[in-house]
């Protein structure tokens, strides 16, 4: 799978956005690097759980020791280290690093541990493809000439680790070789070694990525380092690599294996399973390149036996095959009940299909896909002695479908027992199934289109008439669409011809569904019987009487890391039983999902996609020959697949650092145990699945204290809180995750919670090297900085639709920070900042703004929903600080020294969730706090927003903008030449009219609303309309209608107490306020003066007429000129 590739790595983002002053950046990315050592050399982010000497061991039960000091447990899928973090995990890991974050300021110890995953075929495929590579061109690829070697094997070579919320284009790059400087610096990315110049790793360093176990030392450190620089609060003492590399990880996969052995839920047997010919072996999730989550679909083969040839295969065929062998065309169904219904048997004119030689007696008619897959299954080769090689089975004749046409076969169960004919189809797919298709018209719709359509074209297609008008019968009745339900909608949806491929398929669909769920039989063996119950009788009869067998094919093209196009294998192999085969293991996982008590997934999408495949997944071979993993521990031939010894590594990370000091496990851990030591009863004490402490020590020499330390830990920190995940992984890991937990682990430890997100589209397009629209995190963080980076992720959205992180919005980013961290430096030296604070209205509308946001805030990262979070956090907050600095501005009134330091403790604590580094920074080098910000807590001293304040604060917004508007409406009256009551050119004051009480027309819907409610008739439209008709006349009612629903809204919606609804009373003093506003206005609209007119019974007929219009809380204002 050659492709363009790029030499030159940043290529991969040449079409991101360029920066043109990078000084703020540099000034804010020196910040963050001062920090992250700070924060690393502080070991800040080290969490333990309190210590058996804090409370001896078995003093009191876990839980109340997890209540007593609340902890929060996060993580997110441990990345592949076949690559750098590209900005999709960033994405992932964002949400569990703003959720410990928040955690920690609300005085939890949070854990957010990360390892490493290297289990699986990626890395050992591209090792294996550098040994050939150094083998070919020499140790630095010396004998390597471009264009004249670019016939190599098929490499699929993945450039990054794989699937964390975001897609990534197999194909690197798609530059074409001739255009442009770009395009110059691009190859044929026919080998690994291409791919990881790609990456940016030096031409004489690559062969050492030829020995697997270089990757494990390469990639980790990487991955830590590219994770610190962007600020994640990762608790580094507890990484470690998977596989055998790490002794005590593989004690630890060891035991997790060996327990589900001896549950039952791994279990060893024949089964169909996506299969790598080239490996030799299963090809699961993780070891593909294309095709993640594609399983086998099972069919029935039928043998159609021939009875005649039609004269052009008849040639081919002859002195090819033996006169008295047995010939087949094997159509491969899903409805083996529909077979008594055959009329014809279809062929793809333009397909290609082979004669295969299944004995001397004996030949199929296939596709040679179809072939391969029936290779693997039994019916070519045994299975010790399966092909890696399509040469290995060559047809004995290959002719186009339209060769065979005319065709006599006997179709198994057809009423047409004196045989039908090889017809031509122009939509048989070569890429499903077995590419020969049986005819059933009575119940399949494509059919009686395809049938009808031959019999109208029959010279066209070149064909006897006759042999597509065989009688169609009916073979099952359902209620919907008669015993034809194929003719019905063919007929009723109006079909022309097969070529209405959308109105087939709903057609299809629908026939498909009312014949399984609601047909019944009307010939053969089971007539009578529902469809339900026929279909698997009628397809085990034809199987045991030798008129089909078994088949099955990928449900779509599956290529594994090899390179290869995988099958269905029918093999033996080690697999968890996981779906309807242990029904009571499938309904706990179920019902914990679905349970209001159970797992929280956070949206309703990712409980129903979990619910979904939960119903769907079936056994999952959960061990392989070839790659890097640890060995399944009663069989070591066996290696445990990358998906099966990742499931409950959650709780490794909690005994970690207690085994081993660094990722490999070469030096040990604060407890000073071997690996040899850890025996399947230590795990099972540490796990809580047995309590005989004594008995384990004496076993194993580890101490009773040190057993008790690490059990202590995994009682406090489990159960995980959050599991993180990009939306792609609920198929199969986050599944797994479940059922492996629930499986192990007494109830009290089953993960709390599961949050799946969608992929990361970057400005708005699928990330992709091959157009330049690529960054990995290392290069948004250093594009950007942390900070900026984060803000742009928290504000790409929460929910399971793709996201977009917007590069335009990360520089942003950049300068608001910038900004506003000069501004808060530059406000607190000013020495005309009031000392005081609160005897003026904007100093009380602007903290009541503020412990409004900070509560919304809090709601918002409670809810995880971050990017709302962070609109009230710093979009909002900083917008309320504008409204008060431009109103003490506009006023004359400088600013409050307490107010503004409030603001900015406030700021700080609110953003260090998402910009930790920006906010350390003012905390401390600004604030001058006297430790991290990191250690700090949400403030607690923040009372609830005031009911009046907001009101006020709302009423000076909408008031100071309509009358902004109403000035510019003038403007541009005028501009067009219309009339206007004043010019806004010239000199002019305003008059603001205040009205006093509300009009009286008023009162009786008031009374109405009142009563209304209290009979609990409120709710009631059709009641309520016709009350307001019997009470109101006339022009009033135009006003009286949405009067009478804006008090509905407010008591039903708004759930505004009744005592405030009808008490018609301004929560604030309406003039008092306008007079404060009085030079702001006069300074904003550039007025001589402000007038404030109360509007009352007495002066109401003296006033100009706009003054009637004004109401409580909505005053009327009149522009007029003046000399």
């Amino acid at each position: 799978m050659a492709t363009q590739i790029p030499v030159d790595p940043t290529l991969t983002s040449a079409n991101t956005l360029k920066l043109e002053n990078t000084h703020n950046r540099d000034v804010l990315i020196a910040i963050e690097k001062k920090y992250q050592k700070e924060w690393q050399k502080n070991k800040i982010f080290e969490s333990d759980a309190p210590t058996t000497t804090e409370i001896p061991f078995d003093s009191v039960p876990a839980a109340e020791i997890r209540e007593k000091y609340p902890k929060y447990f996060g993580t997110f899928a441990y990345p592949y280290m076949n690559g750098a973090l590209h900005a999709g995990h960033s994405f992932t890991v964002s949400k569990v690093e703003f959720t410990a974050g928040f955690n920690r300021l609300t005085g939890k110890r949070v854990l957010f541990p990360l390892g490493f995953h290297c289990t699986g075929m990626p890395i050992k495929a591209c090792a294996d493809k550098l040994v050939e590579d150094v083998k070919k061109f020499g140790q630095n690829f010396e004998r390597f000439h471009g264009e004249e070697d670019a016939a190599a094997p098929e490499s699929n070579g993945a450039a990054v680790a794989p699937t964390q919320g975001v897609n990534v284009k197999d194909d690197l790059t798609k530059f074409k070789s001739k255009k442009g400087k770009q395009a110059a610096k691009t190859v044929k990315a026919n080998y690994q070694f291409q791919t990881m110049l790609a990456m940016g790793i030096p031409r004489e360093e690559i062969h050492k990525f030829a020995d697997a176990n270089y990757w494990l030392e390469y990639f980790p450190p990487i991955c830590q380092q590219d994770l610190i620089d962007f600020g994640a609060r990762i608790d580094w003492r507890r990484k470690f690599v998977t596989t055998d590399a790490n002794p005590y990880y593989d004690a630890f996969v060891r035991w997790q294996m060996n327990r589900l052995h001896e549950l039952n839920k791994i279990l060893y047997g024949k089964r169909y399973t996506i299969y790598s010919p080239k490996d030799g072996q299963p090809c699961m999730d993780h070891d593909r390149t294309k095709g993640e989550g594609v399983g086998p679909t099972e069919y029935t083969a039928l043998k159609l036996k021939v009875k005649e040839w039609s004269p052009g295969a008849a040639k081919a065929v002859e002195s090819k095959i033996p006169q008295d062998a047995s010939v087949y065309f094997v159509p491969a169904t899903l409805r083996p009940e529909t077979m008594y219904g055959q009329v014809c048997c279809f062929v793809g004119p333009k397909i290609n299909y082979g004669i295969f030689k299944v004995s001397e007696k004996e030949y199929y008619v296939v596709t040679k896909r179809a072939a391969w897959n029936m290779a693997f299954q039994g019916t070519f080769f045994e299975e010790e002695h399966f092909p890696r090689d399509q040469k290995e089975l060559e047809p004995i004749v290959e002719l186009p479908g339209s060769a065979f046409v005319g065709t006599l076969v006997n179709a198994p169960l057809s009423v047409h027992k004196e045989g039908v004919r090889i017809l031509p189809m122009e939509t048989v797919s070569a890429t499903k199934g077995t590419g020969v298709v049986t005819s059933v018209p009575s119940d399949s719709p494509d059919d009686f289109a395809t049938v009808r359509e031959l019999a109208k074209k029959a010279e066209f297609y070149g064909i006897q008439k006759e042999w597509a008008e065989l009688e169609i019968i009916p073979i099952i009745d359902t209620p919907a669409y008669g015993n034809l339900a194929a003719k019905y909608l063919v007929e009723t949806k109006k079909i022309q011809s097969p070529k209405d491929t959308t109105l087939l398929a709903e057609a299809k669909d629908l026939a498909y569904k009312e014949g399984f769920y609601n047909g019944t039989m009307l010939v053969g063996e089971f007539k009578g019987e529902k469809v339900t119950d026929a279909k698997e009788k009628v397809r085990n009869s034809l199987i045991a009487s030798g008129e089909a067998f078994p088949f099955a094919d990928p449900s779509a093209e599956v290529i594994s890391r090899s390179g290869d196009e995988c099958v269905v294998a029918d093999i033996p192999q080690w697999f968890l039983n996981y779906g309807e085969n242990d029904k009571e293991w499938q309904q706990t996982v179920l019902d914990y999902v679905k349970d209001k008590n159970g797992l929280e997934t956070y949206t309703h999408e990712t409980e129903n996609q979990f619910v979904a495949n939960l119903e769907w997944l079936n056994q999952w071979a959960c061990a392989r020959t070839y790659g890097l993993g640890s060995k399944l521990p009663w069989d070591p031939s066996f290696l445990v697949e990358s998906l099966s010894d990742s499931t409950i590594y959650m709780s490794y990370y909690t005994v970690a650092h207690f085994l081993h000091g660094d990722k490999f496990g070469k030096t040990p851990g604060l407890l000073n145990i071997k690996a040899e030591q850890m025996t399947d009863d230590v795990w099972d004490y540490i796990f809580t699945r047995t309590n005989d402490v004594k008995k384990v020590s004496e076993s194993t020499k580890i101490s009773v204290a040190d057993l008790q330390t690490m059990r202590r830990s995994f009682e406090y920190w489990y159960p995980l809180d959050l599991r993180s995940s990009g939306k792609d992984l609920i198929p199969n890991h986050l599944t797994f995750f479940l059922y492996i937990h629930l499986a192990l682990f007494p109830r009290e430890y089953w993960p709390r919670s599961v949050r799946s997100n969608g992929h990361l589209l970057l400005n708005g397009e699928k990330m992709s090297k091959s157009t330049g629209n690529f960054l990995t995190l290392s290069q948004a963080v250093k594009k950007f900085g942390a900070d900026a980076t984060r803000i742009a992720l928290a504000d790409a959205g929460d929910g399971m639709e793709d996201a977009n992180f917007e590069e335009k919005g990360a520089n942003a980013a950049i300068m608001r920070m910038y900004v506003l961290k000069e501004w808060i430096e530059d406000t607190l030296k000013d020495e005309g900042l009031r000392k005081t604070q609160g005897e003026v209205i904007w100093d009380q509308l602007f903290e009541d703004e503020m412990n409004l946001l900070v509560h919304e805030a809090y709601h918002h990262y409670s809810d995880t929903n971050y990017k709302l979070a962070l609109k009230s956090a710093l979009y909002d907050f900083q917008s309320a600080r504008d409204f008060y600095r431009e109103a003490c501005l506009s006023s004359g009134i400088p600013l409050s020294r307490p107010l503004i330091l409030r603001y900015v403790e406030l700021q700080c604590l609110l953003i260090s969730t998402i910009a930790p580094h920006w906010a350390e920074y003012i905390w401390l080098e600004v604030l001058h706090k006297d430790q991290s910000i990191q250690l700090a807590h949400w403030p607690t001293d923040v009372p609830d927003a005031d009911p009046s304040l907001t009101a006020a604060r709302e009423y000076v917004k909408t008031t100071s903008s309509n009358i902004t508007s109403a000035e510019a409406q003038a403007a541009k009256r005028m501009a067009k030449g219309k009339a206007v009551v004043f010019d806004p050119r010239k000199p002019k004051h305003i008059t603001i009219f205040v009205a006093s009480r509300f009009p009286e027309w008023q009162d009786k819907y008031v009374d109405l609303v009142r009563s209304m409610l209290e009979e609990a008739t409120l709710d009631d439209d059709k009641a309520l309309n016709a009350s307001v008709a019997k009470v109101g006349k006339g022009p009033e009612m135009k006003k009286a209608m949405p009067f009478v629903q804006g008090l509905k809204k407010r008591l039903v919606v708004n759930k505004e107490s009744p005592a405030a609804v009808f008490e018609r009373k301004l929560p604030f003093d309406e003039v008092h306020v306008l007079t404060e506003m009085r030079k702001g206005l006069m300074k904003s609209s550039g007025c001589k003066d402000v007038k404030v007119v109360s509007v009352t019974d007495e002066n109401r007929q003296s006033l100009p007429h706009t003054a009637e219009s004004a109401v409580p809380g909505q005053p009327t204002f009149l522009f007029e000129n003046v000399e």
